[in-house]
Order: C-alpha cells, then structure tokens, then sequence
C-alpha cells in the first residue's frame, strides 16, 4: 500500500459511525457515499472538489447519463481494473449493468470496503461477491489535487 492509499484508507476509517444524511459532506454529523469521499478529499487537499448542487436521491436513475463515473474521470482520472486495486482507492459501484454508476466507497483491503450505508451510517463492510461483480471503476485518489473543476460533482439541474 502507497504512503497515499495509507493516508486515504486512515481518513475513511475516521468517517466510520457519521449518521448517513443525503447530501451531507460533514464527519461526525452526517453524510452520504459522495459525501463521504467528498470529505476524504477535502481532508487530503483542504478545499472541495467540485461545487455539488442539490441532488434528489433519485439523481442517477433520472439524467440518462453516467454523472459519477464523468465525476470520477475528471478528478481522479482513467479508471483500473479491479485486479489492480489497492486499499485508498475509490470504487464506484452499478446497481445493474444498464444503470449509471451510484454508489461510492474505499477499498481498505481486498475484502474490504468503507461506505455510507443509506439508513444506517459510514460502516466498514465485506466486499463480497454481490459487491465485487457491481464494480464499475476503481479510481486512485491523486496524490497532489488537480486545478480547479468547472462542472459541477453531479452536474444536476431541476433535480426536484
């Protein structure tokens, strides 16, 4: 594991018992998948990634188009492979194979992952195989913040 994937593996662990909220980004006061890694990066580089709109939980099923695997690519660059996974990285996760991307977390090893749990809380769970085969990208946190993002994280507008 690099000093990196360390350090992002460190501050996940902190965000572990923070009370899921929608579209929370706070440690200890609430936040979702997005927030979560949102968080982690506000912690690794001390400002925001993107500016987020207001998302309704029902964001990806409405747009037609893959808004967290754009997200990803353009703030953590080209994806890998599963095989190639070390503990820091961000997995994106697909419902089904025709869905858009919708869920996020960080592989703390190779059964394991952190995630924001809907009606529950930030938790550490078993990446078992319901989980592994929902993959979609994993994506390396850079180790120095690319500039500053025109889009927005999720790109939303009318949301509600």
């Amino acid at each position: 594991m690099s000093g990196q994937g360390e350090r992002v593996v460190a501050l996940a662990q902190g965000w572990i018992g923070t009370p899921y909220r929608h579209q929370g980004a706070l440690k200890g006061v609430g936040c979702d998948c997005i927030g979560l890694i949102r968080g982690i990066w506000r912690e690794l580089y001390g400002e925001e990634p993107e500016t987020v709109s207001a998302y309704a939980p029902d964001w990806a099923e409405r747009s037609g188009e893959d808004r967290l695997m754009d997200a990803a690519l353009r703030l953590f660059g080209s994806a890998m492979q599963m095989s190639e996974a070390e503990p820091g990285d961000v997995l994106l996760f697909r419902w089904r194979p025709e869905c858009a991307a919708k869920h996020a977390g960080v592989l703390v090893g190779p059964q394991h992952f952190i995630h924001a749990y809907e009606q529950s809380a930030v938790t550490r769970s078993a990446l078992v195989p319901s989980w592994r085969r929902r993959v979609a990208g994993v994506y390396r946190f850079p180790v120095k913040a690319r500039g500053p993002q025109p889009n927005t994280l999720l790109h939303c507008e009318n949301n509600y």
